[in-house]
């Protein structure tokens, strides 16, 4: 059987719109033409792995790998694990991701350089917005989570922690200015897209939810906390995260773009007491609980009930866990971060019965909530997600929500 794919007929290609678009602030890096072009070729490939190959590998797993397969073993294979196996055999699949590791190993390279070369520049920019307000609150001594001290998450040298000198925002900056060559502008101009999602789906699922204090847990440098603030500006938002390098730069991103209803708080999500029971009416995470190992995912979700007042909602973004009815391809292509992207807990948290996990917590089945958003931003700028058909395998701006509404005093 020959090694190529027949991909049929070439569509016309939407790729991600210029690098120039992106929303600035002021605290972002300043950027030459080159180290732009190198962000854009980045988005730019990224976009053609996951609307041009990604078909042929799937072509190539129907056709040729999983025929071998089944001839090797006689039978269908029974797991994501087997699955992914027989593609790495592939050629279609080893170029896939060769080159999908390729894009985020040279993200972090081109984002880290032009952060690090302005290190000191950046950083006495955050400075001098932080000193007129007192909304960031950072603990040196906090203890690092091996989750997060033992691993480079995708790929970023440092993971969300690492501070080279006094005052340093870079990590911040790279993960700020950095993430368009992984989305291709999905989630719109300032990276707030799941931000916006869950600001939508609240208001039009709990219309007349009207919520006093917010915290959002793993914050890293307020993508999604800044919209929920902007969407509920008569709400405190406290936003937490272990990394003092990502807060610095958060706490100045906010002022710059004028939301002063945050509060930047160095702190681990897996002990709140500095917070007293019952005193958040929302909890949220975004795309953070793939990052967590499970001893602490299970004390955040027992303290995320714990600070939750009565008719309070907690809600968790993330992407879809591996039910029976997601194919064993699927499943193996989402698994690909878990293997190749420094994604460690990946796999384990999307296989997990989250629902045990919450009724585990102490809420009740009745109580849970499930739901999908998507994130629609930007429209007359940057690609609308929810018009993209194409299937990056959690790339894609769409994810789904698992979550909770505390019942009522009365209820109870």
């Amino acid at each position: 059987m020959s090694g190529r794919v027949n991909e049929g007929p070439i569509q016309a290609y939407d790729g991600p719109p210029d690098y120039r678009k992106v929303g600035q602030h002021g605290v972002f890096p300043d950027m030459s033409h080159d180290e732009i072009e190198r962000l854009n070729v980045l988005a730019q490939l990224n976009r053609h792995l996951s609307t041009r190959v990604i078909p042929g590998v799937k072509q190539a797993w129907e056709t040729r790998a999983l025929p071998a397969f089944e001839k090797a073993n006689g039978r269908a294979p029974k797991d994501r694990h087997e699955v992914r196996k027989a593609l790495l055999k592939d050629p279609a699949f080893q170029t896939w991701s060769a080159l999908r590791r390729l894009t985020m190993e040279q993200r972090q390279q081109a984002g880290r350089w032009t952060t690090l070369r302005q290190a000191e520049e950046l950083a006495a920019k955050a400075a001098a917005l932080n000193a007129g307000h007192d909304r960031l609150e950072l603990d040196p001594a906090l203890p690092i989570p091996r989750y997060v001290s033992a691993v480079d998450h995708h790929c970023m040298p440092g993971s969300y922690h690492v501070e080279r000198f006094e005052g340093d925002v870079s990590g911040g900056a790279n993960y700020d200015h950095g993430g368009f060559a992984t989305t291709g502008g999905l989630l719109g101009r300032f990276s707030d897209g799941g931000g916006q999602a869950v600001v939508r789906w609240v208001q039009r699922r709990l219309p007349d939810f009207k919520p006093r204090r917010i915290l959002d847990i793993g914050a890293t440098v307020g993508h999604s906390a800044l919209p929920i603030a902007q969407a509920f500006p008569d709400a405190e938002v406290v936003a937490i995260d272990v990394g003092g390098p990502m807060l610095r730069y958060a706490a100045a991103r906010a002022a710059s773009l004028g939301v002063t209803n945050i509060h930047f708080v160095q702190a681990d999500g897996a002990d709140l007491s500095r917070f007293e029971s019952e005193s958040f009416d929302w909890v949220q995470t975004t795309m953070f609980l793939h990052e967590l190992s499970l001893a602490s995912m299970k004390a955040i979700f027992a303290e995320s009930r714990r600070v939750l007042a009565p008719g309070g909602v907690v809600l968790h973004v993330e992407q879809p866990q591996y039910a029976p009815t997601m194919p064993l391809f699927e499943q193996a292509m989402r698994d690909w971060d878990a293997f190749y992207n420094n994604e460690p807990f990946w796999s384990t948290l999307h296989e997990i019965d989250l629902d045990a996990r919450m009724v585990e917590a102490g809420f009740d089945v009745e109580e849970l909530i499930h739901d999908g958003v998507t994130a629609v931003v930007d429209r007359e700028v940057f690609p609308d997600a929810a018009d993209d058909d194409s299937e990056d395998y959690g790339r894609k701006a769409a994810w789904r929500v698992i979550g909770a509404r505390k019942a009522t005093k009365e209820a109870q």
